[in-house]
This record gives C-alpha cells, structure tokens and sequence, in this order.
C-alpha cells in the first residue's frame, strides 16, 4: 500500500467520523423555524434545568468521592490500602443504566429495603416517606457512584507525580495535614481533578438508559422521544444540536484541562517514594471505611443484586436467546473495533510521517465524537441515509417495479459508522500512547533501508505498539458492547444486543429478567478494568 493512499485512507476515515456530527447540525438548522419556537417554548428550559442539575450534582460528587479517595490511597498507609487501590476503579464496570435496574430492585416500594421496614414497624404503604429512587437524585447518585473512578484514577495519578518538597515545607511551617492538602497538593492537581470531572460531566450528558428508566426529562431522553415517541425527526434534530453544542463546550474545557495538568508542577522527591504515615486505631479502620463506601455502592451492591435477582428470574445466560443476543453484540462490538483501530492506526500513521497543523486538525476533527452523545450521531445519520434510503426505493419502484427497502438504515453498518465516530477518539489515544514510545529514528532507519510507508507501518511501528493496538481493541469493544442511545436508534428491528434487551425488559418492569444480560455486559466491561487494575498493582508494587 503507497503512502499516497494510506493518507487518503485516513482522510476518508476522519471525514466519516466527523459527518454525522456536521449532518445532524445540519438538520436542525435547515429545520421550520416554527418547529425552533415549539422547541424553546415547551421542552427546551425543562430540558435545560434538568440537564444542569444532574450534571452540577455528579461533578461535585465525583469531585468529592474520587478526590478524597485518591489522596488517602496515595498518601496514607492503612489496613487493607493496597487492595483498595485497584477496588476503587471496579465500578467503571457497570453501566449506568445497569447499576440503576440493580438500585430499583432493592429500594423501589415493593423492594427488600422497603419490604423489611414494613415487616419490623407493621407500617402500612402510606404511614411512611422513603426516598423515591425513581427521581433526579436517584439518576445522579447512580452516574456519581459509575463514574467517580473517572476522576479518581486522574486524580491519583497527580498526587503520585506532584513533587512533595512544597507540602513537607508546609508541613514544616505548621500547617496540620489536611490545611497542607488543601493549601499546597490539591491546588497542583486541580487540572487532572477538572478533567476527571469533566470526563464524568460528558459521560451524564450522554446518558440515556439512567435518566430514560428513572424518567428524567433531559436532552438525550428528549431526542428519543422527540424520534420515537412523537416522530418528529426536525425537533429531534434540534434538541441533538443543543446537546452537541453543550458536549463541544466542555470537550473544550476538558482539552484546556488537560493542557494545564502537563503543566502542573513537578521536580523533586514524589509522594510515591516517600515513606508514607501509618494511620492505626480508629483512624486506621475509618481510612478504610471512608473508601469502602464508594465501593460497596458501586460495584459491591449491584453486583450482588444482579446476582441475587438472575438467580431467581428462572433465566441463565446460556439459553438460546441470550446466547444470540451475546453474538450479535460480540459480532457487532469486534466488527466495529477492528475498524475503528484500523481507522486509529491511518490516521495516526499520517499524523506521523506528515507531523503538523493539518495533521493535528485531522486528529481532532476523528475524535471530536468522544464528546458527542451517542443519540447525536445517530441523528446525524439517519436523517439524511433515511432520505437517501426513501429515494433509491422510490426510484427503483418507480423504474423497475422493485421494493428495496431500507438498504443503509436497515443494516447494521449504519451502527458500526455510528461506533467509529463515537469511539475513534479511545482508539486514537490507546494507538498514540503506544507509539510515543517508538523513536522518530526508527522512521528514518527504515526509509534509509528502503522501506515503504506498508512496510514501515507493518515492520516497525505495529510491533512496537502492539500492546497498545490490541488496548485499544478492548476498549472499544467494550465500549460498542454497553453503548445504548446510538444502538436504540439505529439497530434493524429483526437485531438486538445485550444492551437493547436489558433496556427493553427494564422498561418493561421485567427487572429480574433484565439481571441476566446486565450481569453479561458487567462481565464485559469487567475485562478492561481488571487489566487496569494489574497496571495499577504492579504500579504500587513498584512504589
């Protein structure tokens, strides 16, 4: 393969990447302006005060939970630290969605909280006020609990590299140790803090299965309903064009985060080598307790009550219709990831040997999905494939008598376009992590040796980053596999995955039989994490 097509590969993978998110900005612009009015009259400020409200809930939540929990676990030596270094980062696991059918069948009215305290007071259903977990604050204590690790991993990360000689100089002035904390170590973290949260913030605005089951009014339930419910594909447009300009704002804030963390300062001894205080007593155990909270509540629990209710739904994961759902979705997520990497992979090479400003451009145009909903891409493509669809039938009933169907929308390579653009950027960053390591001399070495760009590309950088390439695969597959709003949307009627089954059952009120695929996407996205965990142990081993 020459250079010259390799290139124009890439140019072709970031061009798709990039036009769904141009097509559904396109759609509602060229929508009737009375359909605007009726959007911001009726739906549009609920929409907006919802929206605000859960996100500003789970970004002081992630802050707080994944910030504390990262300065313990790098700071302080307490019973069992070493194995809640890597259990903090376990809820990363469950989708949202999926911890939310977990909480529902343990706190909802007929549930075994509520069931109990009926059964000890003797209380009848109105004698009593419990928290509703069908509400706004039950969709945000879920998104808090999932998507902490976020900011604890980036958090932690940052305490380990902060040099420590400016906190041992305030520890030395007399400061006690949570003034220095406050006055000196979170100050120097604060950008890798803002990314975490910002990271979360994106994941809330893209939910859809949380706040759809707990029926909260936001944008990405909006633009479902807006599709499905009332079929009006110009409202939906709309509402998609508000939410990606709300995404693109803070993937903004969130590359200017990331700027400021490579930044932050850093020189002289790490709190990594330093001989860390033991905490013993009560101190010890309540260290302990404080980061076993989040633990217990993100993974613990869930995963126990999706055990406790696949159990007892008469369901098993190896009955025929699961066994089908787990091929579609393992079918879907592998042709989507080895796509999407390949896509990383040219343009990443191009990004290589062609280093500069269209290069970069090129990067970012690829990954802009990552802070694009997954209910705004598939707008932007079925909008105008649904169109294109319309008119080839019309044209060949019309010529040749032949009914084609729907021949893009109905197929699943309209969701595995979705995929690459949603996704690209996660496999641009896993590829280029791998090749930083690669010396620009060896590029050199191999032209010299006559080497081509196939050659170069398959001889050199992909054996170096191969480790990298096959990360890369992983979490987009593991992505594809729990990715719900853009499957919803687009997946032909005669094709389900795990994800669109434990919805619908949920939906349904089927919340046991919803257990049994849940616990089949949490074993999924167990995979990645698990592998993050072995980094991070062998990580504090080292230390």
């Amino acid at each position: 393969m020459t250079e010259t097509l390799m290139h124009r590969l890439a140019w072709g993978v970031a061009a798709l990447c990039v036009a769904p998110i141009i097509a559904a900005a396109l759609a509602a612009l060229g929508g009737d302006l009375s359909t605007w009015r009726d959007v911001l009259s009726s739906v549009l400020p609920r929409y907006t005060i919802t929206t605000l409200i859960l996100v500003s809930i789970v970004a002081l939540g992630t802050a707080l939970i994944g910030t504390g929990a990262a300065w313990l676990v790098t700071v302080y030596k307490f019973p069992g630290v070493r194995w809640l270094e890597v259990a903090l980062a376990l809820p990363l696991a469950f989708p949202a969605y999926v911890m939310a059918y977990a909480y529902t069948d343990l706190l909802d009215h007929p549930g075994a909280v509520q069931s109990l305290l009926r059964d000890l007071t003797g209380w009848g259903p109105r004698d009593y006020w419990f928290p509703e977990i069908r509400s706004l604050g039950g969709a945000a204590m879920m998104l808090t609990f999932v998507l902490y690790p976020y900011v604890y991993l980036l958090a932690r990360a940052s305490f380990r590299q902060q040099s420590s000689n400016a906190f041992l100089v305030a520890r030395t002035l007399g400061r006690a140790p949570m003034r220095a904390f406050w006055r000196v170590a979170l100050p120097m973290a604060r950008p890798a803090i803002m990314g975490g949260v910002l990271l979360a913030v994106m994941e809330t605005i893209a939910d859809y299965g949380t706040v759809a089951f707990f029926n909260v009014q936001t944008f990405s339930t909006g633009i479902y309903q807006a599709w499905f419910s009332v079929g009006d594909r110009a409202a939906a447009a709309q509402l998609a064009l508000c939410l990606l300009f709300f995404a693109l704002l803070l993937a903004g804030l969130e590359r200017a985060q990331r700027g400021k963390a490579q930044r932050a300062g850093r020189g002289g001894a790490r709190f990594e080598v330093l001989a860390k205080p033991e905490l013993t007593g009560w101190k010890g155990w309540g260290a302990f307790a404080l980061c076993m909270v989040p633990v217990m509540f993100g993974f613990v629990i869930p995963a126990v009550m999706l055990s406790v209710m696949a159990a007892g739904s008469g369901h098993n994961i190896s009955q025929e219709v699961y066994l089908g759902l787990m091929v579609n979705s393992v079918t879907l997520a592998s042709i989507a990831a080895v796509l999407t990497v390949l896509g990383a992979i040219l343009i990443g090479f191009r990004a290589r040997t062609r280093p500069g400003r269209t290069s970069r451009g090129l990067v970012v145009g690829a990954g802009l999905g990552y802070a694009v909903p997954g209910g705004v891409i598939a707008v932007g493509l079925m909008v105008p494939l649904a169109g294109l669809d319309n008119a080839i039938d019309a044209f060949m009933e019309a010529q040749f008598g032949i009914d084609t169907g729907l021949l893009i929308t109905g197929s699943i390579w309209l969701m595995v376009l979705a995929y690459m653009a949603r996704f690209m950027a996660a496999a641009l960053n896993a590829y280029d992590s791998g090749m930083a390591t690669v010396p620009a001399h060896y590029d050199a070495i191999a032209r010299s040796l006559g080497q081509g760009a196939g050659r170069l590309l398959w001889r050199v950088h992909l054996p170096v980053a191969r480790t990298s390439v096959l990360t890369a695969l992983l979490i987009v597959f593991v992505d594809v596999m729990k990715e719900l709003p853009a499957t919803l949307i687009l997946h032909p009627f005669n094709f389900q995955t795990l994800a669109v089954r434990a919805h619908r059952l949920a939906s349904d009120e089927r919340l046991a039989e919803a257990a049994v695929p849940s616990l089949a996407l949490v074993a999924f996205g167990l995979v990645p994490v698990l592998i993050l965990c072995r980094a991070l142990g062998r990580e504090s081993a080292r230390g």
